[in-house]
């Protein structure tokens, strides 16, 4: 087996945690993984990963190897790769985005990025579930919120807000709510586009935070149908910022308890690592950053 592919197969494994999403990674059979992983071992004569029945943890020897193998695969990425500045980027991306805002606004971004690097491909795959990076293959990810994986490289590009909205004949019928607290007796289309409880978060007068139990009339796990509902005067709905602006903007929507908003959250660019990043992914890094970073919809105050 080819040496570079044998590191490869070690760093993709520490990387992963295991075998098996080493293998999705590398697109291989955990027995093929295994296979290569022994092969090196047998070769070097030493133990490289402790192996238990939850979890595979490195040895001295292969924390040191691995070390060495980056700074190997990354010169060798670099040795076969165009010179930076040429604009001659190959191979190919994968990036994940949520659905609807990977519609509206991520996918301009790759397309716009793929007509200045002919040479890419680019998968981009929506999904409002956060896909593991390392066990999907993927080089780039949007998030919307907090991060759990504080090993991500991480690139602030604005920020949205969780918004209570209505349609303006509703509110014309059932009047404007002016507290949180009288959210229960109206009216709520509840729009799950992930598990969660159904309860909506507000800031409290004075800080802190107060939390509404909700009684949905109409649940639904698509947004754009949960809107379609809510334009058509079934109820109010909490949805983020960027996907109900154009609504508001147009007077379809009307934007209430905006003193009650819980804090905006981060829209993010992540990547795995910062270390040795290959040329095509810190190129889309920055493309991204740019063209994300001019959405007035990521704005503070937006919409």
């Amino acid at each position: 087996m080819d040496r570079l592919d044998e590191l490869a197969v070690l760093v993709a494994v520490l990387d992963a945690g295991g075998l098996a999403a080493a293998g999705r990674r590398l697109r291989r059979s955990p027995a093929a993984v295994t296979r290569s992983l022994a092969g090196l071992e047998a070769r070097l004569g030493t133990r490289l990963i402790e192996r238990t029945t939850r979890r595979l943890a490195p040895t001295e020897a292969g924390r040191r190897l691995a070390d060495q193998a980056r700074r190997v695969l990354a010169d060798y990425e670099a040795a076969v790769s165009p010179e930076p500045g040429d604009g001659q980027l190959r191979g190919r991306l994968a990036i994940t985005a949520p659905l609807v805002f990977g519609r509206r606004h991520v996918t301009p971004v790759v397309t716009s990025f793929l007509d200045l690097h002919p040479g890419l491909g680019i998968d981009l795959r929506l999904n409002d579930r956060n896909l593991d990076m390392i066990e999907e293959g993927l080089d780039v990810a949007v998030r919307i919120g907090p991060l759990a994986d504080s090993s991500l490289l991480v690139r602030k590009v604005g920020e949205v807000r969780r918004i209570t909205v209505a349609a303006p004949d509703y509110l014309a019928r059932h009047g404007v709510p002016t507290l949180p607290a009288e959210l229960p007796e109206r009216q709520v289309v509840l729009i799950l586009t992930r598990p969660e409880l159904e309860d909506w978060r507000f800031r409290a007068p004075g800080g802190g935070e107060e939390v509404v139990r909700l009684t949905p009339r109409l649940t639904i796990s698509d947004i754009d149908a949960g809107l379609a509902a809510v334009r058509a005067g079934h109820g109010l709905t909490r949805a983020l910022s960027y996907q109900v602006a154009d609504d508001i903007a147009a007077g379809r929507l009307v934007r209430i308890l905006r003193a009650f908003e819980p804090a905006p959250l981060p829209v993010q660019l992540v990547a795995p690592t910062g270390r040795l990043m290959p040329a095509k992914v810190r190129a889309f890094l920055d493309h991204a950053a740019a063209e994300l970073g001019r959405l007035a919809v990521l704005q503070p105050d937006a919409p």
